[in-house]
């Protein structure tokens, strides 16, 4: 089953992860201050130069279990174990239960 994805965001990769990108890749997310959540990750243009934003989609597991914990320009930070593998920064929230104001 194809779930819709929940945001759109930038993406800013640390370390090794930014040149060992895959379609479908899935860290953990900090959502709120203390919980982290999986999210499957979608990219509009993987194949960019690295001067260029990484941009696409997260679908994340159980968006119920943490509602309006989201906002446009709100930077989550993204986890392979303990180790932090970069950020999303929100730029589209397309699941209205994730969205903190009104505005979807």
């Amino acid at each position: 089953m194809q779930l819709k994805p929940d945001v759109e965001v930038i993406f800013e990769f640390v370390g090794h992860r930014r040149d060992n990108l895959y379609e479908g890749y899935r860290p953990a997310h900090l959502i709120c201050a203390d919980y982290l959540t999986t999210g499957v990750h979608s990219y509009y243009n993987i194949e960019n130069d690295a001067n260029e934003d990484i941009k696409g989609t997260i679908t994340f597991i159980s968006p119920e279990a943490y509602p309006a914990c989201l906002w446009i320009g709100k930077k989550i930070i993204m986890y392979e174990g303990k180790n932090i593998v970069g950020y999303a920064i929100i730029t589209k929230i397309f699941n209205p239960i994730l969205c903190k104001n009104e505005e979807v």
